[in-house]
């Protein structure tokens, strides 16, 4: 399997746990837990653990790893719930960070196929 990641950097305004979805912070340059499907969606924080004030690296493109908030299915749309985990959302309006690219379970880390927008 080839390593398909591209990353972003930004300045956590709240300490962020490895793979979880963040969105926009208060400034440029900022990010914080997203926590609701409508947020601005990033992406998913990379593999390390991150304190207030330290640089995120978010998945930006290609292929990323996010950590599930329940049930998903290969193929699914990922947004964020709120303890800024991925949750599969066929609702109209939400914001998405991607689709899986592999089923999985609450708390799996899984690869997606980095796509923002909104459904």
């Amino acid at each position: 399997m080839s390593n398909k990641q591209r990353f972003e950097s930004y300045r956590a305004e709240v300490a962020v746990a490895a793979y979880l979805i963040v969105r926009y912070g208060s400034a440029d340059g900022a990010a914080t837990l997203a926590t609701a499907a409508t947020d601005a969606l990033i992406g998913a924080a990379d593999g390390l653990d991150k304190a207030i004030g330290e640089l995120v690296d978010v998945h930006i493109g290609e292929i990323g790893e996010v950590r599930l908030g329940g049930t998903v299915t290969r193929g699914a749309a990922l947004t964020a719930n709120a303890s800024s985990k991925a949750i599969s959302t066929t609702t109209t309006g939400n914001r998405i960070i991607g689709y899986a690219e592999q089923s999985g379970a609450a708390d799996d880390v899984i690869r997606y196929r980095v796509s923002p927008g909104t459904l």
